[in-house]
């Protein structure tokens, strides 16, 4: 009989995390099956979804609050899913503020499934005491980041660096040569991004384009939030598109010239395709001051934090300004040299995120069937 593992990705990135995983399995066991919880890249590989993720999809402490009466209901849906499945493996994904609830009712029902959870808590950037309560949660844990496992092993949780996935869109990376100034817009994937980003944005685009009268905008986004997007930039005069599909994304990567993204994995993905960028990303103005008491980790970048230092500029909470990203985009829109220097530095740091011997997802794969 086939194999049965449940994934719940509850987030875009996770949901292509979880896509690679799956095809990593199917080249070892191309029986097993999948269920449960995911997004339009996973259902893409023919996986279908309880729900759709974007409701789950939400970050911020006051901006999670009108949602959690759905977020209740998904919780309930997925543990009588769970119990109805019986599934071998549950593998949780990320969206730990949802998963951490679906693991520890599992645990307390005593429902004789493994689980591991895939893409570490980040305790290392605030509430480090939480490291000891997600280590009883889960059988085992699969983390991104080299430094992450020795938070939860002293607590005797298994930990596996297995790398992050991302690393492997680096073949055919190469740059594409446009005629146009090409800028890549990546507001972010959740409608709370979205809502507080694109404005931003906007007014910086205004700016630029006295600069660059070829300036040509691109805006990759997500199925879950594409109509929102495409409507918050219609009146938008500069001319743009709005470009969905993965290998569409990487394209607009390896050609922008630049790129103002929200603060997340896809930073990673634009240095895999050697576009210089900045991050941006903010909260409501009270989750902005409560932010700013918790988080203790210097920097909010991926980048940033692997290097110690700021290669790639942040303009974050209360440096979200249009002003400030509008001077740092147009120097480096300018200075080319500068521009790769940062690339450069950025790929410097991005080569630690690939374990020895083999690529992320298969080291990740490899972990699921040893548990299997």
């Amino acid at each position: 009989m086939s194999r049965l593992v449940y994934i719940i990705a509850g987030e875009p990135s996770g949901d292509i995390l979880a896509s690679r995983l799956m095809q990593a399995l199917w080249r070892h066991d191309p029986e097993v099956r999948f269920v449960g919880v995911g997004g339009e890249t996973m259902q893409t590989l023919g996986f279908k979804s309880l729900f759709p993720i974007k409701e789950l999809s939400v970050m911020g402490f006051w901006e999670v609050a009108p949602r959690l009466p759905l977020i209740f209901k998904r919780m309930k849906q997925v543990m009588v899913d769970l119990e109805r499945q019986q599934p071998d493996l549950l593998v949780t994904v990320d969206s730990w503020g949802f998963v951490r609830s679906i693991l520890q009712k599992v645990k307390n029902k005593k429902l004789k499934i493994k689980t591991i959870h895939y893409v570490a808590p980040q305790v290392w950037a605030w509430k480090k005491n939480r490291a000891p309560k997600a280590a009883k949660l889960m059988d085992r844990l699969m983390t991104l980041w080299p430094y992450e496992p020795a938070y939860f092993e002293k607590y005797g949780l298994h930990c596996d660096f297995v790398g992050h996935p991302v690393v492997e869109n680096t073949n055919g990376s190469d740059r594409v040569q446009d005629q146009r100034t090409l800028l890549c817009l990546l507001p972010g994937s959740r409608h709370s991004e979205v809502k507080r980003l694109i404005p931003i944005f906007k007014k910086v685009v205004a700016r630029l384009c006295t600069h660059f009268p070829d300036l040509f905008v691109m805006i990759p986004t997500v199925d879950a939030i594409a109509e929102e997007v495409e409507q918050a930039f219609a009146n938008m005069p500069t001319p743009h598109t709005i470009v969905r599909g993965q290998e569409e994304r990487y394209q607009v990567f390896r050609a922008c010239r630049f790129a103002l993204a929200a603060s997340g994995t896809v930073t990673l993905e634009l240095t895999a395709y050697g576009a210089p960028h900045l991050i941006a990303y903010r909260f409501s103005y009270l989750t902005n001051l409560l932010v700013k008491r918790v988080v203790t980790t210097k920097y909010a970048n991926l980048i940033n934090i692997l290097a110690n230092r700021e290669v790639v500029p942040e303009f974050v909470l209360n440096r979200c300004r249009e002003d400030l990203i509008y001077n740092k985009a147009l120097e480096m829109m300018k200075d080319l040299d500068k521009a790769q220097e940062q690339v450069t530095q950025a790929k410097q740091c991005f080569a630690q995120l690939r374990p020895k011997g083999m690529m992320p997802s298969e080291k990740a794969a490899s972990v699921l069937l040893e548990l299997l």
